[in-house]
């Protein structure tokens, strides 16, 4: 007998849960499908493709929905002559300017011995290489900007779009379509690059509960043996996905690890509480990895945010969050960020999935202003933020969470600042 064994009892397909599966079919986007597929129609008609933007939360299915379209435009394509389609998915992740966008996009096209340094080329001259290697691939070409939110400068997106209409390109036809989790980033675009990148704008709004039920009842059948989760195990996962901004990769996540207990534990059938514990397990491991991978000053909006919210100050404008941060930089003997980067350290928190945002409009006279939440549980939170509590001193509002006995305590109200 061998240390490891083929375990069959729970699982029929665990890969059916993993993030890079794609269904045959995409269920609980029935409406946002059917437009992406019109803003997609100019391509099988060999003309001049849309730039599209998708918009949206994490986990609410815009790169799901791009590559199930995509896979079969790129399918139906085959039966026309006159259509030469080309496809470059691009994450943005880890690109944060255009030259470095640019410099990646010409490696996509040529082969591994004619690759170029990612340093060292004036912009203008990487510009031109792009356009050369467009325009030798020929046809239509539809470039995939995933996470495009990450890029910090406009040159790129306001290029790529216009580059047939400023005679870049001759013989190519370029689509671009971006893809943001960020809900500021497409407000922040410069009017010329929005009026090119979203030509046609998709939004995603959050899965709901029946939605994320479809989903999974999807998944289950390829992933489970017949009989093996428990009634109430689905509707369970989706009701805490539909807490939780409405994310099917979440709800996912919490089915394969139920499913994962169910299997370390040796039962026959994945159980309620087995969702339970698993659901507590990933958070505290978001909850650490995402804070983990925050800068210091991610940690100090984030204390200033969550001492706020145990006070029910939240939700909450940057401005009101802006004095408890100051004060805690000055704790932390830092230098505080000037408002607007402060703002990005929020939308960043947001991104994460730790903080919720809610848009609020009231009228001309008000205008428009996001106001901020902790979304997470608040004590996963604050032992995920042990360091940065240690170096500025815990905030009387812990005092319930923490044995504070002989802890440095800040006290204060949101009116002392």
């Amino acid at each position: 007998m061998g240390l490891f064994e083929r375990d069959t009892e729970v699982y029929k397909d665990r890969d059916a849960l993993r993030e890079d599966y794609q269904p045959e079919k995409l269920v609980g986007r029935d409406e946002e499908i059917q437009m992406y597929q019109a803003a997609l129609q100019p391509v099988i008609n060999s003309e001049q493709p849309n730039n599209i933007f998708l918009y949206g939360k994490t986990g609410v299915g815009k790169t799901a929905a791009t590559k199930y379209l995509l896979s079969h435009l790129e399918d139906d394509a085959e039966q026309y002559d006159d259509i030469d389609l080309n496809l470059i998915f691009l994450n943005c992740d880890g690109l944060t300017s255009s030259y470095q966008i640019a410099t990646r996009l010409v490696n996509e096209l040529r082969d591994e011995a004619n690759q170029i340094s990612t340093t060292g080329y004036p912009r203008a001259t990487v510009y031109e290489m792009l356009w050369s290697d467009l325009d030798n691939l020929g046809g239509t070409v539809i470039i995939v900007l995933d996470e495009v939110d990450h890029v910090k400068d406009d040159s790129i997106l306001y290029q790529l779009p216009r580059a047939r209409a400023n005679e870049n390109l001759t013989e190519a036809k370029i689509g671009i379509i971006g893809i943001s989790n960020d809900f500021s980033f497409r407000d922040d675009l410069s009017p010329k690059v929005k009026s090119s990148l979203c030509e046609q704008e998709i939004h995603f709004p959050a899965y709901d509960a029946s939605n994320l039920k479809q989903i999974l009842e999807q998944r289950a059948t390829v992933a489970f043996h017949e009989g093996v989760l428990s009634d109430g195990v689905i509707p369970l996962c989706a009701a805490y996905g539909a807490k939780d901004a409405g994310d099917a990769r979440q709800s996912i996540d919490l089915l394969m690890k139920a499913g994962d207990l169910a299997r370390e534990e040796d039962t026959s059938t994945v159980t309620e509480d087995q969702v339970e514990r698993g659901r507590r397990a990933l958070e505290r491991g978001r909850i650490e990895e995402g804070i983990s991978g925050l800068t210091q000053h991610g940690h100090l909006v984030l204390y200033a945010l969550l001492t706020l919210d145990l006070e029910n100050e939240t939700p909450v404008r940057s401005r009101d969050v802006r004095p408890r941060y100051t004060r805690f930089t000055r704790l932390a003997q830092r230098d505080p960020l000037v408002p607007r980067r402060m703002r990005d350290h929020l939308s960043e928190l947001a991104m994460l999935g730790i903080v919720s945002v809610t848009e609020r409009n009231e009228g001309r006279r008000g205008g428009t202003y996001r106001e901020y939440a902790i979304d997470m549980d608040l004590s996963l939170i604050i032992s995920a933020l042990d360091d940065i509590i240690t170096e500025v001193g815990v905030h009387d509002s812990l005092s319930s969470y923490l044995d504070t006995a002989n802890e440095p305590q800040i006290t204060g109200t949101l009116a002392d600042y």
